[in-house]
């Protein structure tokens, strides 16, 4: 009988013990850059001004998985999206409200100092991505910058 109990209080030590390591590497992977695409851009009206608290959503086309983001009062939006080296080539669907964009994510896998991502602008009923604007908006309005 007093085996029993000392097995039973010490169980829940030993299962936190076997499972608290294999639970904590992958929370503190998932903030690296090398886990993380990041979408951002703007949300206009079809007049050109800014949309605040609009709704974007990032799907990934694969597993139909959703991200969510928000725009501020400047109509920027930036979502985060769990995507590692593999995704190279993956399909995401950027939507806000009834407009949609496809795109497909590219950035050099090897490269595990520079941020990932892209850029898609909503301009009233349609969605364009300007690629190339990444790093300059992520720099310019986000305030980051790559690690080096």
């Amino acid at each position: 009988m007093p085996r029993r109990r000392v097995l039973a209080a010490l169980l829940p030590s030993l299962v936190l013990a076997v499972l608290l390591p294999g639970l904590a590497a992958p929370a503190a992977a998932e903030h690296e850059i090398f886990y993380r695409f990041t979408v951002l851009g703007y949300v206009k009206d079809a007049r050109g001004k800014p949309v605040a608290e609009a709704t974007v959503q990032v799907v990934r086309d694969r597993t139909g998985f959703s991200y969510l983001g928000a725009t501020d009062a400047r109509g920027l939006f930036v979502v985060l999206t769990r995507l590692g080296d593999e995704s190279v080539g993956e399909a995401l669907t950027v939507r806000q409200g009834t407009t949609e964009r496809r795109i497909a994510v590219a950035f050099d896998p090897t490269n595990h100092a520079d941020e990932r991502g892209t850029r898609v602008d909503f301009e009233g009923a349609r969605a364009v991505e300007h690629a190339a604007w990444f790093r300059s908006t992520l720099l310019n309005v986000v305030g980051v910058t790559t690690r080096h």
